[in-house]
């Protein structure tokens, strides 16, 4: 049978989170029906990172196997065009080889996190952003994430629902830099824990306005406590960018 790889991009803001879930709206969901609806085939799809409700991707990657070889464009535009009402897109579709898969054969996940940090509201971003009015020292935030770099146990950061065997995760990168009147802050690492990200990007806006210093950022990692995180950050700011195989 072969297997198929697709990029995809959606906006989260209308879906229950990306697995499949009974009687609620789901990226997953809405791949599937596009599937059935293009070969006739029940398709169990897998991906690489399962994303919250309301957050978003530009670089999501999921795997499947079908009965019949068809031409990759004919698999892409076939998804699209069953997909035309949803808020999911096929950027790109690649025949892999039947071992491959887009969960457990990637080495590395990259998500970006916008903060529109400005007065006014948004309005063309709305449910895309989050929205911090007062100022935040971009700087302040970048030398706290450093701390989070690394090797460690992140309990502190992660969700008390977090399925993962263990809190220990290698963070590879944590940027934080300011973008016109975006505050945009990227982590990379292989996997991360369950709200990880949100978490640890909430912490670093408590930096940025002033109620936080780096050493406040460093006590609450070692402290290995739930409780001494920040404020969780919105799902609406959050996106998936890529997946390094």
């Amino acid at each position: 049978m072969p297997r198929y790889r697709l990029t995809i991009e959606y906006d989260g803001s209308g879906y229950n989170g990306f697995q499949a879930q009974a009687g609620q709206p789901t990226v997953q969901g809405a791949i599937e029906t596009a599937l059935k609806a293009f070969c006739g085939e029940s398709i169990r799809i897998a991906a690489a990172g399962r994303t919250d409700t309301g957050v978003h991707a530009t670089g999501q990657v999921v795997s499947f196997d079908l009965e019949k070889a068809w031409p990759e464009r004919t698999v892409m535009n076939a998804l699209n065009a069953h997909m035309v009402e949803e808020e999911v897109a096929v950027l790109d579709c690649a025949e892999v080889d039947p071992d491959w898969h887009a969960r457990f054969s990637a080495t590395g996940r990259r998500y970006l996190y916008r903060i529109l940090n400005r007065p006014g509201r948004p309005a063309l971003d709305l449910g895309r952003v989050w929205h911090v009015k007062k100022p935040l020292d971009a700087e302040a935030m970048q030398a706290a994430a450093q701390t989070l770099v690394g090797l460690h146990d992140f309990t502190t950061f992660r969700d008390v629902n977090c399925q993962s065997k263990s809190p220990e995760k290698t963070l590879d990168v944590a940027r934080v830099s300011r973008v016109g009147e975006e505050v945009h802050l990227v982590f990379e690492a292989r996997s991360f824990l369950h709200r990880q990200v949100r978490s640890m990007t909430g912490t670093l806006a408590e930096v940025g306005q002033g109620r936080w210093n780096i050493d406040d950022v460093a006590d609450a990692l070692a402290a290995r406590d739930r409780s001494r995180c920040g404020p969780v950050a919105p799902s609406d700011g959050l996106y998936l960018t890529g997946v390094v195989y």
